[in-house]
């Protein structure tokens, strides 16, 4: 059973969200708008996130980024929009997830399922393994990642992909086997959120970004060494 918090203005969604959510065996708390999201998620302790972004008052982005000030809470995002650059930003806030209303609840169970179960697993997972190479160096237990030296900020995602990235290193993968692996649940066909991700964590990795080869109707491959 988790702590989740359900972040929306719109009544019927949280509903909705909720039914389904305490049918899981979850805790559920809820919030109408981003100030008061923002106050409960820092005061209290909570396993996972569901944040609207379009709200009164302070927005669902606004929101997260005063959350990620104090706390690394796990976060899905919930938008009436599908536009790339607003899955950019929410990505590069360090959000977990994205989904476009209407939505299937099952498919958010699903995925909600999924965040907490890779979330229990780096809990559980105490050896202290590391990787460096020239430029790079990833520490996967205490999830830094420094490129010549300097502290890369990754969002959780990128850490999540680099890591597997890594510990596949020189195999090829496709982008379902990273969908399925990283995010945890079935390939939807979609592949845009994988190749924004190798986008940004390309850019978060500067020099060292040549190490992830783009595969032509294939996905991508960790080279190991540049």
């Amino acid at each position: 059973m988790a702590k989740i918090l359900i972040v929306d203005d719109e009544d019927n969604i949280r509903s909705l969200i909720k039914k389904y959510a305490l049918y899981e065996g979850h805790n559920i708390k809820e919030a109408k708008n981003g100030i008061e999201a923002s106050e409960m998620a820092i005061s209290e302790t909570f396993d996972l996130i569901i944040m609207d972004i379009m709200m009164p008052e302070l927005d669902g982005f606004s929101a997260v980024k005063t959350i990620r000030k104090t706390k690394d809470t796990p976060v899905i995002m919930l938008s009436a929009r599908g536009e790339e650059y607003d899955k950019i930003h929410g990505f590069e806030l360090g959000i977990d997830d994205y989904m476009v209303k209407p939505f299937s609840p099952r498919e958010l169970m699903m995925r909600i399922d999924a965040i907490l179960k890779r979330a229990q697993r780096g809990t559980l997972d105490m050896s202290h393994e590391i990787y460096d190479t020239k430029n790079l160096f990833v520490d996967f237990t205490a999830r830094k990642v420094k490129v010549s030296g300097v502290d890369a900020p990754l969002s959780p995602k990128e850490f999540d992909l680099l890591f597997y990235l890594i510990r596949n290193k020189n195999i090829a993968l496709s982008r379902e086997k990273l969908i399925t692996e990283v995010w945890g649940y079935a390939y939807d066909g979609d592949d845009r959120t994988l190749d924004t991700h190798i986008k940004l964590l390309r850019k978060s990795l500067g020099d060292s970004a040549g190490l992830i080869t783009t595969l032509r109707g294939v996905g991508y491959r960790f080279e190991g060494d540049l």
